[in-house]
């Protein structure tokens, strides 16, 4: 079981990864003509690091988004397993 958690947790990281790289493109397209205007690499720094930052964030959150509802549904599960072996031993 513990294989198979690690496994499911590691499919949903690249999804949220793959999936989660608008900030990252925004900041760039946005810094293209910043960049030439001021004639400066420094807004490539800031919006880069800024959309990268925001994309990281969400991808984390995402996912330990994702993680609590398996949580939830593997208690729910478990509850309602034991409630039926103490139905089925009660009678």
């Amino acid at each position: 079981m513990g294989g198979q958690e690690v496994k499911q947790l590691g499919e949903c990281s690249v999804s949220n990864a793959l999936g989660i790289w608008v900030f990252s493109v925004a900041g760039a397209l946005l810094v293209i003509p910043v960049g030439i205007k001021r004639k400066s690499l420094a807004p490539l720094v800031f919006f880069g690091t800024t959309g990268t930052m925001l994309d990281i964030i969400i991808g984390i959150s995402a996912r330990d988004r994702e993680n609590s509802e398996r949580q939830m549904k593997l208690l729910e599960a478990q509850n309602s397993t034991a409630q039926m072996k103490l139905l089925e031993a009660t009678f």
